[in-house]
């Protein structure tokens, strides 16, 4: 089941690009966005990316940052930040818990990809807490950036 605002976010230790593992208890005290998405490379999940870098001074004034966690080896996700010259971290959920902890999780994915990430959007605060909460059962579908800056925005 996914999570709801006012949840508890679960906690997650993954690997970034640089081999260091991150933690959610690394952002006590801040916002922080988190987004799933299915596949590093496919053209929405570079979108929805691309929309956080590009905007990311925004949310940093916001006093939030940003992960994006997908089922991809760390390898993959280093060369596709690389790429795209993302200025945030890329997490590793290679095992796939975190995604099923989020409930941002297909069973069942598109050409028999077992076991990836669906694409998702959360707001946690610096208490540890779901303030927003989107996944989205089609992979085509970006998140509701305008939802989560207004929730940004709320919190502070």
């Amino acid at each position: 089941m996914a999570l709801q605002k006012g949840d508890q976010a679960p906690d997650f230790t993954l690997f970034n690009t640089d081999k260091k593992p991150v933690s959610l208890a690394d952002f006590k005290g801040k916002n922080l966005i988190v987004h799933f998405f299915p596949a590093a490379f496919t053209g929405v999940c570079t979108t929805q990316l691309c929309t956080m870098r590009d905007d990311l001074n925004y949310y940093k004034n916001l006093d939030a940052e940003v992960v994006g966690i997908s089922v991809d080896s760390l390898f993959a996700l280093g060369k596709f930040k690389e790429e795209q010259n993302y200025n945030f971290d890329l997490l590793s959920d290679f095992n796939k818990t975190t995604a099923q902890a989020y409930g941002a999780f297909y069973e069942h994915f598109v050409l028999n990809m077992d076991g990836v990430a669906k694409r998702a959007a959360f707001v946690i605060d610096g208490n540890g807490q779901v303030q927003y909460a989107e996944v989205l059962e089609s992979a085509g579908d970006l998140p509701n950036f305008l939802a989560i800056k207004e929730t940004l925005t709320s919190l502070n």
